[in-house]
């Protein structure tokens, strides 16, 4: 079996996993006569009716730090679970599910699509309902072009149905779940980016996101994250997360909140400019004391989440509330 730096430390992890933790396997991919293992990590409680906190990390293999820094998480938490009671009792009543390498092969050659030419975060069947930037919104053009889609009337990446397929036995069948999918390589600033990337008209959740948004900024008022929806910087075809999102509103009356962490890669650059010349440094820190910095800086949101999740109806937006609490997300970031 093929190895690197990210798929050993996630074996590693498994191995020494507490006997709660259940493991997933969602398939091999194949890539010149080796094979690179799909691995989910499930912690908590394991019934339908459970709140559910889902971490994914390394859809883009350039990106290696969006996995390092769930990687990072797991880690801690597997120490905290011999330890923290007061963990052991949150996940009585929540599960926490983790898929921190989803494009192996990519994450091996160091390349943002899959061994198939493939950008996972452009592959989803859902068409962009205004103009998207030329290539970077999604392409058909060829392979050998970055940002490119697949061919049309096929089906999805196996990544993405193996993503599909988790999501949907482990979180779109709970009546509360959130999503946190961890990449790298825009900005000066880390984002927290919300659906949807196809359409700038706001989701039916708007009203929950905007209520998770205000808890938090009562709660760390000095966070580091703009949160806004992802339609605000720029538009796409294929957004995994725009798909799956539409697929829950089919389906339930459930409360599903897929986020994105977008950190900003830039800023890494201003501080260390010789990143530019390595494609390594487009998206990742490159100096050690950067990168053990990045990888506790993040440790207070994903804290922050899990007791979201754990007490959702102490927050949850009353049918009372609904009207204005979407009135002031509205104007927050609809406005203009």
């Amino acid at each position: 079996m093929p190895h690197f730096a990210q798929l050993t430390q996630l074996e590693h992890l498994i191995m020494q996993a507490p006997a709660c933790v259940r493991v997933g396997m969602h398939g091999e991919i194949a890539y010149k006569e080796q094979r690179y293992p799909l691995y989910s990590l499930t912690i908590g409680n394991a019934a339908p009716s459970a709140p559910v906190l889902g971490f994914f990390g390394g859809v883009h293999g350039l990106e290696r730090i969006g996995c390092q820094i769930v990687l990072s998480l797991l880690a801690s938490l597997f120490v905290r679970l011999q330890w923290d009671s007061s963990l052991q009792r949150q996940l009585e009543k929540i599960r926490l599910v983790f898929m921190p390498l989803i494009n192996p092969v990519g994450m091996a050659r160091g390349t943002r699509c899959n061994h198939d030419g493939i950008d996972l975060m452009r592959n989803a069947p859902i068409e962009a309902a205004h103009r998207v930037p030329f290539l970077m919104g999604g392409h058909r053009i060829s392979r050998v072009l970055p940002w490119y889609r697949g061919a049309a009337n096929t089906a999805m990446a196996q990544e993405n149905q193996a993503l599909c397929q988790l999501v949907q036995d482990q979180l779109l069948n709970s009546p509360f779940s959130l999503a946190l999918d961890c990449h790298s390589g825009f900005g000066l600033r880390d984002r927290l980016w919300f659906p949807y990337a196809y359409t700038q008209e706001p989701i039916a959740h708007l009203a929950e996101v905007f209520a998770l948004t205000e808890l938090f900024q009562r709660s760390y008022p000095y966070h580091p994250y703009l949160i806004e929806p992802q339609s605000q910087q720029y538009m796409t075809h294929g957004d995994i997360w725009d798909y799956l999102y539409q697929q829950h509103l089919a389906q339930s009356d459930r409360v599903f909140l897929p986020l994105t962490l977008e950190m900003g890669s830039w800023l890494w650059i201003k501080k260390n400019p010789r990143q530019l010349f390595s494609i390594d440094g487009l998206f990742n820190p490159i100096v050690e004391h950067r990168e053990q910095r990045v990888l506790r800086k993040h440790l207070i949101l994903f804290e922050f989440l899990i007791h979201a999740v754990h007490d959702f109806e102490h927050w949850q937006v009353t049918s009372t509330e609904r009207h204005t609490v979407q009135q002031k997300a509205l104007q927050t970031w609809y406005s203009s």
